[in-house]
């Protein structure tokens, strides 16, 4: 079958095996490798992109359930000059990261955590990343990172 949509700006019009998973889309046909593939069971997160404009969890979908839709990925955040999105920026400067696996999904669940709670509390900050796993750090400069990421997109 074939699917369209639109990824980090781009239209793309994709022939697909009905039962392809979004994220194969992404990594294996339009080599987007920036979303990970954790756990293939939408439990971890590393897959998250931003679907119209809300976190999804793109093992947990069919490239054609995204049909018309629009998507950005890790990839899609940065400005064309390569200045990195407040909130990769702020993952960075507060090492919201260690092994890295988990950080695209986590940075992309915490874009859309500021969109829709631009004012979370620190409480808030971690049950709203609830559905996204990290086994290295502790989630403390993660949390730090995400609080710095809103106050710097709020501006």
């Amino acid at each position: 079958m074939q699917v369209q949509f639109k990824v980090n700006g781009k239209s793309s019009a994709l022939e697909v095996p009905t039962n392809t998973l979004l994220v194969q889309v992404l990594r294996e046909q339009l080599q987007l490798t920036g979303t990970h593939v954790g756990c293939d069971t939408a439990q971890c997160g590393a897959c998250t992109v931003i679907m119209n404009g809300r976190a999804i969890k793109s093992c947990n979908i069919l490239a054609a359930q995204a049909q018309g839709a629009e998507i950005t990925t890790i990839e899609g955040l940065a400005q064309p000059d390569g200045t990195m999105h407040p909130m990769q920026a702020a993952f960075k400067e507060c090492h919201g990261l260690q092994c890295g696996f988990c950080t695209t999904g986590m940075v992309m669940s915490a874009v859309d955590l500021c969109k829709h709670h631009p004012k979370a509390t620190e409480t808030e900050i971690r049950e709203l990343l609830e559905g996204n796993l990290c086994r290295c750090t502790g989630y403390q400069n993660i949390v730090k990172a995400v609080q710095q990421g809103a106050a710097a997109m709020a501006t």
